[in-house]
């Protein structure tokens, strides 16, 4: 198998189980968690462009697992962690890791903020070693071990 449709499978595989625990994430530290990995996925080669940004905005509106949550809010907090990102990315990237790891707390919620990044970073068909990388650093943020995520 290809490592495209390996890939295609895995993101597919993990927005099932991120459905099927839809009812267990509704925290407010899994909303932030999740915005900021969405930030830090578009912006994981130091930048973002307007295509990247409107496609990662799309998802974020149209995951179900998201819909939990206003969708205004879910773009202001996704807008404010690209800002930071694109202002200056190691020191933003820095507070964005922070803004993950509030997920730690409860295992679920942050296994599916990764399980998140992966679908996002996957969703263009190449879930690149940029993005491979900062998905990386938030497993360490959230004390997940990256290889249970095939990292």
């Amino acid at each position: 198998m290809a490592l495209w449709d390996r890939l295609k499978e895995s993101a597919s595989t993990m927005q099932t189980q991120l459905v099927a625990k839809k009812n267990d994430l509704k925290s407010g530290a899994f909303r932030d968690a999740s915005m900021a990995m969405c930030a830090l996925v578009a912006a994981a080669d130091g930048t973002v462009d307007p295509s990247e940004r409107q496609r990662v905005a799309q998802l974020i509106a149209t995951n179900e697992v998201l819909q939990n949550f206003d969708a205004d809010d879910l773009r202001r907090r996704f807008e404010d962690n690209l800002g930071k990102l694109t202002a200056d990315f190691a020191f933003g990237k820095v507070s964005v890791l922070q803004e993950i790891a509030k997920a730690k707390k409860k295992p679920a919620e942050a296994r599916a903020v990764v399980q998140i990044g992966i679908v996002i970073g996957g969703a263009d068909g190449d879930f690149d070693k940029d993005e491979q990388a900062v998905v990386r650093e938030a497993c360490y943020a959230l004390d997940l071990p990256p290889h249970e995520f095939d990292l």
